[in-house]
């Protein structure tokens, strides 16, 4: 098998397997997709061929509940600082999603993986008070887009701070895509500016589009028939996993 064959079988799998976590947990394709892919390609380049597919997969998520305005209503501080975050902290020289830093940025998203499969695994339900929401909202959306900015995963710590909010299965799910969809957005306009995301991997994104839904629509299916619960520990065992060898083993 040639190179560029390998990598295309691997970039099919990867987007075939995030699209198929996201469907039945409602989240893990940026996660999956460029920890798998962060194997072969640097991080860097592994968020530019995401791009695509998580903006649509998560705008479809975001609009697919049944809360969008009265979720936008309250998350919209949390939502600015994610994209001020990501912003201000490629400003501040913070970026790590280039060629030149693919080593370090590697490392830091094996550790962001490590991080996120313990917190996933222990399963603690924090809650959050509503006099809290309007400066922890906040701090947390800023450095998730500091973390988002180094690694290109956005899930650290905005996500379980979403979760700990007490919203119901649905508005959650909805709240995470709307989160997503911030991050991504504001992620795609970093890597513009820094030349990772041009028309070549543009293109080989629209591409992985079509694996990642196809992915998301059996994860749906498979959601309806079988316990999530199983594939959530599966799933943060593999990041587990994916992140000690990205951020220890690895070697390129």
């Amino acid at each position: 098998m040639s190179e560029f064959a390998f990598i295309m079988a691997v970039a099919g799998f990867a987007f075939a397997l995030a699209g198929f976590v996201k469907g039945v947990l409602g989240q893990g394709l940026p996660t999956v997709a460029i920890g798998v892919l962060a194997l072969i390609m640097s991080p860097g380049e592994a968020t530019a061929l995401l791009i695509i597919p998580a903006l649509l997969t998560n705008i479809w998520q975001a609009w697919a509940g049944p809360a969008l305005w009265p979720l936008l209503r309250r998350l919209w501080p949390t939502l600015l600082a994610i994209a001020l975050g990501t912003w201000i902290a490629t400003a501040l020289g913070l970026g790590l999603l280039t060629p030149e830093a693919a080593s370090i940025a590697r490392k830091t998203l094996g550790v962001t993986l490590i991080l996120y499969g313990i917190l996933g695994l222990s399963n603690v339900n924090l809650r959050t008070p509503r006099r809290y929401e309007p400066w922890l909202g906040p701090a947390m959306g800023a450095a998730n887009g500091a973390v988002s900015t180094a690694t290109g995963v956005f899930m650290v710590p905005v996500i379980p701070y979403i979760a700990s909010l007490g919203l119901d299965r649905d508005e959650l799910v909805q709240a995470q895509g709307i989160s997503f969809t911030v991050s991504t957005s504001s992620l795609s306009l970093v890597l513009i500016a820094n030349g990772t995301l041009h028309v070549g991997n543009a293109a080989a994104s629209l591409l992985a589009v079509v694996v990642a839904v196809l992915g998301m629509m059996l994860g749906q299916y498979v959601r309806k028939l079988a316990r999530p619960e199983i594939f959530r520990i599966l799933f943060f065992l593999g990041m587990l996993a994916l992140g000690f060898h990205l951020a220890f083993l690895f070697q390129r």
